[in-house]
């Protein structure tokens, strides 16, 4: 037996030969081999009994894995909007000449490979790359010929020379640079609690009861769409069908978004008895924590976490006394896919699919993971739960805005002095969050990421809040001298790539919507493209099947209305009758090359 084939069957073997567990299963061949090869797929589905179709599918749909070799120590590097303004370019062109190599290029010897990847979470410490799974931030052309000299000594990313950061950030089962960056502590999330207050709370009364708490405290989902949190509970609940799951939304990749990132450093306890809680209210014996693989170097702490709760009666068989409530968490890393960060695309990942959304309805609610009725909850939302049954459900309502009670947290990045975390309550206005950021000169502020909108000065009296602007938690500031055409363009960039390309609208509209943003940026753009743009954006809003689609023409949308004087300056009438995309000089020089001559063009 040869060795890859030894290891994939040891590999299989510990995810006990588990359909559902293709996601673990294919990460830790590519993480033992550089690769998921041909001779893999095909050892892997006999292993789990699939069609070796359904490897390759998954393989090629996440990032983070290849058919195609790999270097052992992989870079790669953010370039996404904040990372460009911090001068990712420079970082970009310092490693190409420290490694001789271009990216998506692996060097001579196959040791290193250089990659582009879009957010990683880190807007707050741009620019940054992630390093196998070591995450680098605050990247200088300086800091790279040192990072590429000091892989070449060990080719292993773990023992890269860094400072520590803070908090949790210098745990040994972290030893991270990364610094949290929490500017503004609120009375929610990051005030002092009492940990287990909330569950035992919780425990003492029925689930329906639990539910009713939530439902009282009035609170709404934290990853944007802000459906309230009990009744979605209640829903679950109410499903038919034994079997229950809960399951955590730890993938922010919304570009601009890092909040949950520092929940998972510093309050992962806090989490972990939010979803046992709600494990109790829906009636469910299994939760899973989706975890974007841009985290995986906090799994281990997290591990350690689920642990001592395991320790402490906190997980496992009749929770703290409690006769026939029996829950555990169990954490799936992802791969690298935006699109997961929409629930329905979550729960197939989760079931080892690749992460298509699933069509709606059923809704999770009713049939979700593994076809079992499942309440997916963002990270902040499972932290309030735990607050709430601690505190009570007046205590969290009395914070915030009428509509949004409790406080938001929000990741602020870009063209500001104090980039980092602000637990704010709701209902801040734009103009004094700009304050408190040291952004007053904003020409431009992105609330929500680019599935948010693109607001100007006209909007700073605006309040951040579910009645009015709506955010899982992005703002990106923008100064005076930005392009917001070109801001609109990277953004379209962004998910023309990330879209899953099951349906049109999205799969071929965004790629149309970036086509004719590129065209006005050359100067070749003509009035009736504004209304091109307007009426394909809404096009696509209409007829996509997730909510990425239904979001992704936000960039474009949101620019044209609240910076169309920057559009009317870049576009012109065409006086000679003449397509401006069409060099008539370029199509005849294959033919004057020819002919030996150059042809002449007659115009009116």
């Amino acid at each position: 037996m040869s060795e890859i084939q030894a290891e994939v069957k040891k590999i299989c073997q510990t995810c006990g030969n588990d359909r559902a567990k293709m996601m673990d299963i294919v990460r830790a061949v590519q993480q033992k081999f550089g690769q998921v090869s041909s001779e893999a797929m095909n050892l892997i589905a006999k292993c789990v009994g699939c069609h070796r179709v359904e490897v390759e599918s998954v393989v090629s749909f996440y990032a983070f894995l290849s058919k195609k070799p790999k270097g052992k120590v992989v870079i790669r590097l953010c370039n996404d909007v904040v990372d460009k303004m911090a001068g990712v370019d420079a970082i970009a062109e310092a490693f190409k000449k420290e490694l001789g190599i271009d990216f998506g290029r692996t060097t001579p010897d196959g040791k290193i490979s250089l990659e582009y990847t879009p957010c990683i979470g880190m807007c707050d410490q741009a620019p940054a790359a992630i390093i196998n799974d070591e995450v680098i931030t605050y990247l200088s052309t300086d800091k790279v010929k040192e990072i590429v000299a000091d892989i070449k000594k060990h080719y292993d990313p773990s023992k890269l020379k860094h400072r520590l950061g803070d908090g949790n950030n210098a745990d040994e089962l972290v030893h991270s640079c990364v610094h949290n960056g929490l500017r503004k502590k609120g009375q929610v999330i990051f005030a002092d609690y009492k940990s287990e207050a909330g569950l035992k709370n919780a425990l003492a009364v029925s689930p329906v009861e639990v539910i009713n708490v939530v439902k009282t405290a009035r609170l709404r989902g934290r990853g944007g769409a802000g459906f309230p949190t009990g009744i979605k509970w209640q829903f679950t609940r109410a499903a038919a069908g034994e079997k229950k799951y809960i399951l955590c939304n730890g993938d922010e990749g919304e570009p601009g978004t890092f909040k949950d990132r520092v929940i998972l450093t510093e309050r992962a306890d806090m989490l972990f008895e939010g979803m046992t809680i709600a494990g109790y209210a829906i009636g469910a014996e299994n939760g899973i924590l989706y975890l974007r693989g841009e985290y995986n170097y906090l799994r281990k702490l997290l591990e350690k976490i689920l642990q001592n709760r395991r320790d402490k009666n906190l997980l496992g068989k009749n929770i703290l006394g409690k006769q026939g409530f029996n829950f555990d968490i169990t954490i799936q890393v992802g791969a690298g896919a935006y699109i997961c960060g929409e629930e329905t695309a979550l729960i197939s990942s989760c079931e080892g699919l690749r992460g298509d959304p699933k069509t709606r309805p059923p809704f999770p609610a009713q049939k979700g993971y593994l076809e079992c009725p499942t309440a997916v909850n963002n990270v902040e939302t499972l932290c309030c739960v735990t607050r709430i049954l601690e505190m009570g459900a007046a205590w969290f309502a009395e914070s915030g805005s009428k509509g949004s009670p409790g406080t938001k947290l929000l990741s602020v990045s870009g063209d500001c002095k104090l980039p980092g975390v602000y637990e704010l309550p709701f209902g801040v206005k734009v103009k004094d969050l700009l304050k408190d950021v040291g952004a007053q000169d904003a020409q431009a502020v992105l609330i929500g990421g680019p599935s948010g909108q693109i607001i100007g000065q006209n909007d700073y009296n605006r309040t951040i809040c579910y009645d009015d602007l709506a955010t899982g938690g992005a703002v990106v500031v923008f100064g005076p001298e930005r392009n917001m055409i070109d801001i609109a363009a990277q953004y379209m960039e962004f998910f023309v790539e990330e879209s899953c390309g099951y349906c049109t609208p999205c799969r071929v509209g965004n790629v149309l919507l970036k086509k004719y943003l590129d065209k006005i940026l050359a100067g070749k753009g003509e009035p009736e493209d504004l209304d091109i743009l307007q009426k394909l954006g809404e096009s696509i809003k209409l007829t996509s099947r997730c909510g990425m689609g239904q979001t992704s023409p936000n960039p474009v949308l949101t620019t044209l209305k609240n910076f169309r004087k920057n559009y009317e300056s870049k576009v012109k009438k065409v006086s000679d009758g003449m397509q401006p995309t069409f060099d008539i000089r370029a199509a005849l020089a294959d033919g004057e090359a020819i002919a030996k001559r150059k042809s002449v063009i007659f115009t009116k």
